[in-house]
């Protein structure tokens, strides 16, 4: 349920409603002070709460329903678009953002060229792996905690914040010390406990849509995180199992416009693991950045024959170099900027 306010109602006003509707019906208030209207989202059983009593207080303006199960990162609740800032960088503003590495990270000497190499193209993040979650054991699992002390080095080197994916919480305590953006893999995006104790933390979250989840089981998994608190959430596309199998993945394009409507949330799109191959990965960016996406995943390698894991999807350095470029006049065309 949301309370639409009256134009110019204080913020003292909001308060004592806020305070008034938890006394007296139990429920959660989260006021949105929005850039031209004052809302407050009702969370919790609000069943027994009559339209009439509500719309009885001079201040609201008028009431409505939300019959999504998901709440806090319904548009309705928030109408304006979700921006995120990490430093001096925004991820959900006008500027694209393109966070950029290898799936693992192999050696300190690998992951801080590579991030050169990003930065000078124009990335504003640095993603590698330390945890991988691997479909086979006998794959390469990633250099764990090393890993991520190798990404804070090339942190420290460059300046780009870094991100990377999280498997377990009990890694908790190192995400925090080393990671400015936890990802949340495909294979855990309903690994309820984690996101539950990923909703107690204050870094980003950047949520990866399961390869056979809907949209809305998406949104509830934000759900989970933002109702502990963390609302810095953001949400990635990154393909779908379908019976298709010239690709890895095949990446659901219609997914970000369909989020934009419906979340206030940024929404991401990993176009190298959707595709699985390397040459794919330039139009799939261009159709994501097309269509609304505001930022890109994008796997890049200085040696992809070599990569211990993922190296078929992989851009070399000047091949990411050389994609920067042909986005630019896209994202241009759509309002955005690179």
């Amino acid at each position: 349920m949301i309370l639409v306010l009256k134009q110019g109602t204080s913020t003292d006003k909001v308060n004592e409603i806020c305070a008034w509707l938890q006394k007296q019906f139990g429920v959660q208030t989260s006021p949105i002070f929005g850039s031209g209207t004052t809302i407050i989202g009702l969370v919790g059983d609000t069943s027994g709460i009559s339209v009439e009593t509500l719309e009885l207080e001079e201040a609201v303006e008028r009431v409505m329903k939300v019959q999504e199960p998901y709440k806090r990162s319904n548009r309705k609740f928030h109408p304006d678009n979700t921006v995120i800032r990490i430093g001096d960088t925004e991820i959900g503003g006008e500027r694209l953002a393109i966070i950029a590495g290898p799936c693992s990270v192999e050696s300190e000497e690998q992951i801080i060229q590579i991030a050169r190499d990003v930065k000078d193209a124009g990335a504003l993040f640095l993603r590698g792996g330390a945890f991988k979650p691997r479909t086979s054991p006998y794959a390469f699992q990633g250099l764990k905690a090393e890993g991520l002390m190798y990404m804070k080095k090339a942190r420290q080197a460059t300046g780009l914040p870094v991100v990377s994916e999280i498997t377990n919480p009990a890694q908790l305590e190192l995400f925090m010390e080393f990671v400015d953006v936890i990802q949340v893999g495909t294979r855990n995006m309903q690994n309820f406990e984690l996101l539950k104790e990923l909703g107690r933390v204050r870094k980003p979250i950047l949520l990866k849509r399961g390869f056979a989840n809907t949209l809305d089981e998406l949104l509830m998994s934000a759900e989970y995180i933002m109702s502990g608190g963390n609302t810095d959430v953001i949400l990635c596309e990154r393909g779908i199992r379908t019976f298709e199998t010239s690709t890895r993945n095949t990446l659901d394009i219609s997914a970000i416009p369909v989020l934009k409507s419906r979340s206030h949330l940024p929404v991401f799109v990993d176009p190298s693991h959707a595709a699985g191959i390397a040459w794919l990965v330039e139009p799939l960016s261009k159709a994501a950045v097309a269509v609304g996406a505001d930022g890109l995943i994008i796997e890049v390698h200085n040696d992809p024959k070599h990569a211990l894991s993922d190296g078929q999807q992989s851009l070399t350095p000047e091949g990411f170099v050389d994609l920067m470029g042909r986005l630019r006049p896209v994202a241009a065309a759509v309002g955005r900027s690179i």
